[in-house]
């Protein structure tokens, strides 16, 4: 039979692959058959896959081509790397991996024939290739394998000898697992792993023993199948350390260090136990798909080897998630749950909005003082501040310091509720809280910034015989907040952003004080302890552990806000922010200044102004927290799409209910729950 007579690329390679020399490059002809038009087309995939299983079942030569051509390919290679390398993050900081991740994009390593790992890499040279086979079920996989027909193969020597590599995998990931496990950070975190006798120190052993029972068995033909029991209990063990872990890091903090051994540490335990299975002797891949999902695991890691934006993508997640934990626990306080806390946020807002007055007061006599440009923007800066930070010792709130906290805690939620209908109603109970206390947050600082700067411009002219500022100042603050002729929406979204940075920072240094153990660190200071007491010293330690990440996202905050103009003017962009508070703050001097004598439609503009400022404050800063919570937990935004129909039947049946807490103890979102459509996927696993 010719090739030439073959009528698809399919046959065309199956027949190339009993005439050819070169397996290797007769499978990468296959492949290239098999792969679709568009890595996205998982249907054209199925279909080439299914055909070549109709082939390989009703030709016993192409059967047999494919199954010598893949016993020579793994027979001829050194296969660990592969199995305890690929898809394990490496043992090396972010900027060696940026380094060598970007020389060997321009100088790529010599190809090595006798590497499993980068034959696999020329097969699936495309940098999409995971895409389609990742999309294919493990159905048709399975089909596939039947289709080989394995029971027909009398090469027993290729199937030892990739045994014998298995079992070498698993030892270097045994040994792997046991250095990751002892790690002094790990060991910091859960002192339990030195207190008691390590699972990690045993598994060594136990895998040693295992291989050699193994190799034994293999020998003489009869392979025991309860030779990895032992290290199964013990692989458990170590996970639930690593659950151990995990919960105490909330507590003691976290660090981008501890986080990648975290992970390290449980991709060596899914790989390892992936391999274990695959060697146990009534393995079955029709019916067990560890081999399949190792396959596209693989295909991915060699694909995106040299990817930049998967290295910055996994280090952000690793740092957001650092960062957020914190946060999302904060966020419970900025949340009301009952009329009296809603009360209680109120009054708390009222007295920022009372504090503010007198922050955007000084902000003015600064400007009338006109300094030298950066010592301009310095002293705005530490204005704004401290301000922030008395706002802070005092309890008060700033209504767009909220959605930093809040955002956090419903990634939290969201990621808990995975698509079920009951979380979901839950979650959308939590969102409307949300929604109902930042509303009432930001009225109580808008309602008495406002008169609060009023009597003050009043007290101004009656204490010095003069307005707090003329007229063509006063203009020009109304100019600053038009919505329409001045750029106050862009300056809100910078605003936002800063906000957003806030909550970070804030997180980050909360993470840091207990990580770094500051209050204990303070509490005992023999310094801090001779010129406090003891006692006191406590209380400040005590203090700082709750306080500290406020303080400081307070103070960046600040300085953000402060340095923003002054930049701008530096680099000649039209940098500058705009704040709610602030905003109404300016809008009430004005008014003041110019004995209210205004045109009705500016007054309605920079009403609308001061509002639309706060809503971009306020949109901007909750969907950057949001998207880097949900970052970090690796989830996707679509789940939010779950939400809205939920809300919206909300909204209509009771509107109120956003802005006040209903008679009922518990805000019990009304909707029909047959009529909530859930991911077909999520109801058949849930």
């Amino acid at each position: 039979m010719n090739k030439e007579n073959k009528s698809t690329p399919l046959e065309q390679a199956l027949y190339g692959l009993s005439v050819s020399h070169s397996p290797l490059d007769s499978l990468s002809e296959l492949i290239q058959g098999l792969r679709p038009s568009h890595a996205s087309d998982a249907q054209q995939a199925v279909t080439n896959l299914q055909a070549l299983s109709y082939l390989l079942e009703h030709q016993s030569q192409y059967r047999l081509a494919l199954r010598n051509a893949l016993l020579h390919l793994l027979t001829e290679t050194r296969q660990i790397p592969l199995y305890t390398e690929s898809g394990i993050l490496a043992n090396e900081n972010f900027a060696s991996a940026l380094k060598r991740r970007i020389g060997e994009r321009i100088l790529p390593m010599p190809y090595k024939p006798d590497s499993l790992q980068d034959r696999f890499g020329r097969l699936f040279r495309r940098k999409d290739d995971y895409v389609w086979l990742a999309a294919i079920p493990a159905g048709i996989w399975q089909d596939l394998w039947r289709a080989l027909a394995w029971h027909e193969n009398d090469n027993h020597e290729a199937c030892v000898q990739t045994r014998l590599q298995l079992l070498e995998s698993v030892q270097v990931l045994s040994a792997q697992i046991t250095a990751i496990g002892l790690e002094p950070e790990l060991v910091r975190i859960n002192p339990d792993i030195e207190r008691f006798e390590s699972p990690f120190l045993h598994l060594n052993a136990e895998v040693l023993r295992y291989v050699e029972s193994y190799c034994q068995g293999l020998r003489s033909h009869e392979l025991s199948q309860e030779d990895d029991k032992h290290i199964l209990v013990l692989l458990e063990q170590c996970e639930s350390i690593l659950i151990k872990v995990r919960k105490n890091s909330r507590r003691m903090g976290i660090s981008i260090n501890l986080t990648y051994h975290y992970l390290r540490l449980m991709q060596n335990l899914v790989r390892i136990r992936a391999l274990l299975a695959i060697l146990e002797p009534q393995h079955d891949p029709t019916t067990q798909p560890q081999l399949f999902e190792l396959l596209v695991t693989f295909a991915r890691a060699e694909n995106r080897q040299y990817s930049l934006r998967d290295l910055f993508k996994s280090n952000i997640e690793l740092l957001a998630l650092q960062v957020t934990e914190h946060a999302g626990r904060h966020g419970e306080h900025y949340i009301a749950e009952s009329g009296k806390e809603l009360t209680a946020m109120a009054k708390a807002a009222m007295g920022a909005g009372l504090v503010v007055g007198f922050m955007a007061l000084i902000k003015l006599m600064l400007a009338r003082s006109h300094l030298p440009l950066l010592w301009e923007g310095i002293a705005f800066g530490l204005n704004y501040a401290i301000g922030f930070i008395v706002v802070q010792m005092l309890h008060f709130t700033i209504a767009t310091k909220q959605p930093a906290m809040t955002a956090a805690r419903i990634a939290t939620v969201l990621q808990q509720s995975d698509g079920h209908k009951q979380q979901l109603l839950e979650l959308a109970d939590l969102v409307t809280k949300v929604m109902r206390t930042q509303f009432v947050a930001i009225l109580g600082n808008v309602l008495l910034v406002i008169p609060t700067a009023g009597l003050i411009a009043y007290a101004w002219h009656a204490l010095f015989g003069m307005p707090v500022m003329d007229a063509a100042k006063a203009q020009h603050l109304l100019h600053e907040i038009n919505p329409i002729a001045s750029l106050a929406l862009p300056h809100a979204a910078i605003a936002g952003v800063f906000l957003f940075l806030a909550g970070l920072i804030a997180g980050y240094y909360d993470n840091m004080a207990v990580y770094r153990r500051i209050p204990e660190r303070i509490a005992e200071h023999p310094g801090i302890q001779r010129w406090l007491g003891a006692h006191r010293a406590r209380k400040l330690g005590h203090y700082i552990e709750h306080n500290l990440g406020a303080l400081a996202g307070n103070f960046y905050f600040g300085m953000f806000l402060g340095l923003t103009g002054t930049i701008g003017t530096i680099l000649g962009l039209p940098l500058d922010i705009r704040h709610i508070t602030f905003s109404a703050a300016n809008l009430a001097f004005a008014s003041v200044a110019l004995d209210f004598q205004l045109p009705v439609k500016v007054m309605l503009l920079a009403g609308v102004g001061v509002a639309l400022i706060g809503l971009t404050n306020l949109v901007v800063s909750f969907f950057l927290a949001l998207w880097v919570a949900l970052r970090s937990r690796k989830m996707s935004g679509g789940l939010l799409l779950l939400l809205c129909p939920l809300l919206l039947k909300q909204f209509l049946r009771r509107p109120w209910s956003f802005l006040l807490v209903p008679k009922s103890s518990q805000l019990c979102v009304e909707t029909d729950r047959d009529a909530v459509v859930v991911n077909a996927k999520n109801d058949g696993n849930h």
